[in-house]
Formats: structure tokens, C-alpha cells, sequence
């Protein structure tokens, strides 16, 4: 057995699929396959209803998982646990990169390590063992996934660092922070952004994701963290945040 084979035999146990059967590969086929060979059925359709699926299931995985969280907190932690960037994380750990079923030109052009393609592969998994195996294991393959990323979030993720932020300055007076984006690097598929976050007559942290409303999230989590040291008496004068 080849280590693509084992690759996707461990795949299909994950989404109690048969590993030679027509709806793993479908799963797992690009349309730019279906586009070279004509008939070959690929996998946007599962991947609409995946996506519906998924949210389903972990809603019900959080809403188990954390039973003190308000509805926002659990809105806020589900979008960054089913997002493009938390699917393709997973995808990559199991190895989905090495079976996911390509054209050749877009074989070449890397696609097979694009965030969206793989997030979208998986969400197609998602369909494929609702469809075939019902919704229990359409359930366990979703936890799986969930459970990933949740090892992988601090309990930060449980907070809206945007609204925060602005609720602090507010309560001091202040204007709303502003947001500005200071780099956008990376190939169009693969993209990273870095944001400062400017408040108070300053700039007050900065951060970086995948998407700007990541960094954004990511910098003023890092404002927080700065004015939250400013506030505290037993950090020294000259470690907090220059004053205006």
C-alpha cells in the first residue's frame, strides 16, 4: 500500500467512507479535474451542503462544550473553528493535500495547497458522509474537526477583542479606535495581512491573519493586552504604553 493509499484510507475511516467508492472521490475531486475530463463529477455541490452540515453540527458541539458561553461568544468561537483557514488546518493535518484529486495545471499552480480548495474539500467530506452514513457520522467527522481547532484557540477566542476595544476607549472618553492596514503579503490564495489598531492619540498594538478581519481581531486583542498592562500597578511606569 502506497502512503497516498494510507493517506486515504485513514481519510475515509474519518467519514465512514468506503475508501474505493464514488462519493470519497467525489469528495475529493477539484473541478478543475472535471474540467479536463469531461463527465467526472466534482465537488461544489457536496461542498454547499457540507458547509450547511458542519454548521449544524458544531453548533451543537460548542453549545455542549460550553455551557456558561452567551450566544455571541458561541457565534464568535463557532466562525473561527468552521472558517476557511480552521477547515484547510485540518485538511492539512490528516493529510488531504496528497489524495485531493486536481488538474494538472492547476496541479502545477499549487492549488492543492490552497486554504479555500481544501477548506472546501472538507466541507465536501462533511456532505458526502451525511449522504452516505447519516447525520451521526456526518457528526463524528465534524467534532473531529472542531475539536482540532479548539486545541489550537485560546479561551481569547471566546471575546470579541473589536468590540472590547472600542467599549474601553469608549468608557475613557475616547474616540473609536481606527484600523489600518499596514501589508498584505503572500500569493492570492495564501494571503497574510498585518493591521495596527490606533486609539487614544497613539497606536496601540498590532496583528496579523489570514483575512483583515483576523488581524483586526488579532490587533486589538494586542491593544487590550497593552492597556490592560497600563491599568495594572505592579507592572513599572516605564513599561506601559507611552501617554500623549
Amino acid at each position: 500500500m502506497s502512503a497516498s493509499d494510507d493517506v486515504l484510507g485513514r481519510i475515509a475511516a474519518l467519514a465512514s467512507l468506503s475508501p474505493d467508492g464514488a462519493a470519497l472521490e467525489q469528495a475529493l475531486t477539484h473541478p478543475s479535474l472535471a474540467n479536463e475530463r469531461r463527465g467526472v463529477p466534482h465537488n461544489q455541490r457536496l461542498e454547499f451542503l457540507g458547509d450547511a452540515v458542519l454548521g449544524l453540527c458544531a453548533s451543537e458541539e460548542l453549545y455542549r462544550a460550553f455551557p456558561d458561553a452567551d450566544e455571541g461568544a458561541l457565534t464568535r468561537l463557532r466562525a473561527q473553528l468552521v472558517n476557511a483557514e480552521a477547515l484547510a488546518a485540518w485538511g492539512r493535518e490528516v493529510g488531504l493535500t496528497s489524495v485531493l484529486r486536481v488538474g494538472r495545471g492547476a496541479a502545477g499552480g499549487g492549488l492543492r495547497e490552497s486554504t479555500n480548495v481544501l477548506a472546501d474539500a472538507v466541507e465536501a467530506l462533511i456532505a458526502a458522509a451525511y449522504l452516505e452514513a447519516g447525520l451521526d457520522a456526518a457528526r463524528r467527522l465534524s467534532s473531529a474537526v472542531v475539536r482540532y481547532g479548539l486545541a489550537t484557540v485560546s479561551p481569547a477566542a471566546l471575546r470579541d477583542a473589536k468590540s472590547e476595544l472600542q467599549e474601553r476607549l469608549q468608557a475613557l472618553g475616547q474616540p473609536a479606535p481606527q484600523y489600518e492596514l499596514l501589508e498584505a503579503t503572500g500569493p492570492a490564495h495564501e494571503r497574510r495581512f498585518r493591521v495596527s489598531v490606533a486609539g487614544a492619540g497613539r497606536r496601540l498594538g498590532e496583528g496579523e491573519g489570514r483575512s483583515k478581519r483576523a488581524a483586526e481581531q488579532a490587533a486589538a486583542g494586542a491593544a487590550l493586552d497593552a492597556l490592560g498592562k497600563q491599568d495594572d500597578p505592579a507592572v513599572p511606569s516605564g513599561s506601559r504604553p507611552e501617554q500623549p
